[in-house]
């Protein structure tokens, strides 16, 4: 008996040792600020866009950086890829919270639950999904009611790039029908800063479209402003109604202002375009 109970004290500590290194790597992540006090987006405020990268030493790069995001996703700028491959999803349905974050709607998962994308054979974990209105990055100057942010993460130590964020655009036109699914639950918490548990949430409801993407190194859209990020524009417009675009402004009391924040400098990055017909231009 004394032999038997060897086996199951190693497995319980190597159980111990493995939630450990897990958690020591999710939180070394570098995350956004969640405080809607310490920034916001009102043009002309002493704590708007311009001026994050002034408000604290650690947001330095809202200022300095040189990879920031968000960007014109110009046509003239890119460069079609067609090695990049395909977006490999490999999610499931999990446990979700809808939190009202002050400056925008989320929608979280606990970090390895809901499943992961690969990109250059990296696995990347879904963490969460925010809403920006209008959205954030343009494609050739338009700008869009409506941009969805994936958020992943890396919990591999050797993985210098630690996240991953997938982008979708939506013009104005038919309801948004994985948002449908949350406006009772978002309208429940206007303008109350909070969370509320919401069961169980399959991001494979979050339709990506079509197969085109764009992809280039940038960074967080929201202090601390983190380079380093990679983002996958996926090529596709969804359709987003009035009232649901507008609704996700008013729960964070941005009545009349966005919750976007201003196009960044492209400095000498490149915008690639992954299409599954080589040799085809840019659309």
């Amino acid at each position: 008996m004394k032999n038997q109970s060897k086996p199951i004290l190693f497995s319980a500590f190597s159980l111990f040792f493995l939630l450990a290194l897990w958690s020591t790597a999710t939180s070394a992540m570098p995350v956004e600020v969640e405080d809607e006090r310490e920034f916001d987006y009102i043009t002309g405020s002493d704590k708007g866009p311009v001026h994050w990268g002034e408000l604290k030493k650690e947001w330095e790069a809202c200022k300095k950086g040189e990879m920031q995001s968000p960007i014109d996703l110009s046509s003239r700028r890119v460069k079609v890829i067609p090695k990049l491959g395909e977006i490999k999803r490999s999610y499931k349905s999990s446990n979700a919270t809808l939190k009202n974050r002050g400056h925008d709607i989320s929608l979280q998962w606990d970090v390895g639950s809901v499943g992961s994308i690969k990109i250059n054979g990296t696995q990347y974990f879904l963490q969460q999904c925010h809403w920006h209105s209008p959205s954030e990055h343009t494609i050739n100057g338009r700008r869009y009611e409506l941009e969805l942010h994936m958020v992943h993460v890396s919990t591999d130590p050797d993985v210098v790039n630690k996240i991953a964020v997938v982008g979708l655009l939506y013009k104005t036109g038919q309801p948004n029908a994985f948002l449908s699914k949350l406006m009772g639950n978002i309208w429940s918490m206007m303008d109350k800063e909070g969370e509320r548990k919401m069961g169980m949430i399959d991001p494979r409801e979050i339709k990506m479209g079509g197969k085109n993407y764009l992809r280039y190194m940038g960074s967080l859209t929201v202090p601390p402003c983190t380079e380093g990020v990679i983002w996958t524009i996926n090529k596709k417009i969804g359709t987003v109604s009035k009232d649901q675009s507008k609704l996700l402004r008013e729960a964070v009391h941005d009545y009349a202002e966005k919750n976007a924040r201003p196009v960044q400098q492209l400095n000498k990055r490149e915008i690639h375009l992954y299409q599954p017909n080589e040799g085809a231009t840019p659309n």
